[in-house]
């Protein structure tokens, strides 16, 4: 949507309703943002990639802000003043973070049922499915939503309407999961291989995002 300076806004913050924590707001023309994510001088591209998947895939109003030493990306929001909170659009997780998640959770089920056989990898579809139904994870509720899920085209098929508090909990418990099955073997790194599918620059922004969550 903007490609802005800092001298083009004003950005200011507003008190958690809950948390003992400011959220950071950038007014342009009316208009308010709510921090998504920043990065370095050297992450341009990534901070460009993000700011296109959210705009020009996800149709989201959003501002990419030009720094000296950084950029970040701001998604439209708007203010619940009886709150004095922000309330941001629940939609704005970029499509390559949802696809990245799909692919490793695949890539891991893969994985056991190629080493520890079909009795395991039942095994792990129905964890899968406990974790799915006992945190209210979309489209993971159920042994048929799970069995679709290890099997759906992540860049061709509809993509579960996953939030980023969701990909958060399913990556750890993955972590989790891959741990009780395969102990101190080095999973991850053959589990991650599975975004080489992902095109370089979301593949970089996914992985910055891991890293960062």
């Amino acid at each position: 949507m903007f490609i802005l300076k800092r001298q083009d806004v004003e950005i200011s913050s507003f008190q958690h309703p809950t948390k003992e924590q400011k959220i950071p707001i950038l007014s342009y023309q009316g208009q308010t943002f709510r921090l998504l994510s920043v990065f370095s001088a050297s992450q341009e591209e990534e901070a460009r990639a993000l700011w296109r998947e959210l705009t020009d895939n996800r149709g989201k109003a959003c501002v990419l802000l030009e720094e000296p030493d950084r950029f970040s990306v701001w998604g439209k929001i708007r203010l619940d003043m009886s709150k004095t909170a922000p309330v941001a659009s629940p939609t704005s997780t970029p499509t390559a973070f949802v696809q990245a998640s799909v692919l490793i959770l695949q890539a891991l089920y893969e994985d056991v049922e190629d080493l520890m056989g079909s009795k395991q990898a039942k095994q792990f579809e129905q964890d899968i499915t406990t974790l799915g139904s006992q945190w209210k994870l979309p489209q993971a509720g159920s042994p048929q939503a799970v069995h679709a899920l290890l099997q759906l085209d992540p860049f061709a098929g509809q993509l579960p309407a996953w939030q980023e508090n969701h990909l958060n909990f399913l990556l750890k418990e993955l972590h989790q999961l891959g741990k009780a099955y395969f102990g101190l073997s080095n999973f991850e790194a053959r589990t991650l291989e599975a975004i080489d599918e992902l095109p370089s620059p979301e593949r970089t922004t996914f992985l910055n995002w891991l890293k960062r969550s």
